[in-house]
């Protein structure tokens, strides 16, 4: 999952055992062996005698996105060093600060709330990447262009249920909230019960309320099965890329009144790196114009669902793209 704004202070915690870390240098990580070549990027290996270090979060669609970046890398002629699956998000950002790593794909509303310690996110979502782009510009962090991939919170419900209600958006919930308020059953996590940029926040938005004992709290992964399988919720806190809101047939609502903050997806490159190596912009551009919310819930599903591996699922799908070929 994410480290968004409800996971800010775990990572916050991370960080102190990442500057441990740090101090032995990050630079450890296994070495990309694949056999890969240009495809419809890379042509004529513009990254030969480059050393780069990918690195990613801890949780599956952070990792592909590390992994793609790494097989461009390795296919544009860079030897290419894994450090993919840090734990939290602050370990991964270190690494691009300190220059312990040197590429991986972050999320906007992240960047915004949780590292430029801003309240409010942004609405437009190429203006809140615009704005984290100059806001990191003095911490040594270059920011490419986002993708459509937007990795945001959401409200889940079963196709099956939904057949009765045809809830749409969190309008409607809200409207159904006050018809019936015994039918609007809500499965979350803790966290995001207590908090105002989670369920308090949102209810204040909507103008809706929720009774306090039909709140159901659990672990993330157990609100899919319950939202699927159970009565016990009508809705639940999900993610918009998850790969099981396909696999469990549910439908997810519209934010229409964008209270949560876009978590677009965007090449985040230590700026000395992007200095020394510009072609890298031109490399991740066609990729990054690729990767919607959709794709990602296709692959996300791969690795959840079916169980296969990110670094498999990574390369199979930029083979498929023609991006890169096997070499």
């Amino acid at each position: 999952m994410h480290t968004h704004l409800l996971r800010a202070a775990a990572a916050l915690a991370s960080s102190a055992a990442v500057l441990a870390l740090a101090g032995c240098g990050l630079k450890s990580g296994s070495p990309l062996v694949d056999e890969v070549v240009p495809g419809s990027v890379g042509r004529g290996q513009p990254l030969k005698g480059a050393s780069l270090t990918v690195t990613s979060k801890n949780f599956s669609e952070n990792i592909v996105l590390g992994q793609m970046i790494g097989l461009i890398f390795k296919a544009a002629g860079a030897e290419v060093l894994d450090r993919t699956n840090l734990p939290g998000s602050i370990s991964s950002r270190e690494a691009i600060v300190r220059g312990d790593a040197d590429a991986m794909y972050e999320y906007t509303g992240t960047a915004w709330i949780t590292y430029q310690g801003n309240a409010e996110p942004i609405d437009d979502p190429h203006k809140q990447w615009e704005a984290v782009r100059e806001g990191d510009r003095g911490n040594g962090v270059a920011w490419l262009p986002q993708s459509t991939l937007n990795n945001t919170y959401t409200l889940a419900i079963s196709k099956k249920n939904n057949a009765k209600y045809g809830l749409k958006t969190m309008s409607d919930v809200a409207k159904l909230a006050r018809e019936d308020p015994s039918a609007v059953t809500l499965c979350v996590e803790n966290e995001f019960a207590s908090r105002e940029d989670g369920l308090p926040g949102m209810e204040k938005a909507y103008g809706m309320k929720i009774p306090p004992g039909n709140v159901k709290k659990m672990d993330a992964g157990i609100i899919y099965t319950q939202v699927s399988k159970s009565d016990s919720c009508l809705l639940g806190e999900a993610f918009t890329t998850d790969g099981r809101i396909k696999a469990m047939d549910l439908d997810t609502l519209a934010d229409d009144r964008h209270f949560f903050p876009n978590y677009n997806a965007a090449p985040e490159i230590n700026a000395k790196t992007l200095a020394k190596y510009p072609v890298i912009a031109q490399l991740l551009d066609p990729l990054t114009k690729r990767l919607t919310t959709d794709v990602a819930r296709q692959l996300n599903a791969k690795v959840d669902v079916d169980g296969q591996d990110p670094h498999e699922v990574a390369k199979e799908w930029l083979i498929r793209e023609g991006f890169i070929k096997e070499g």
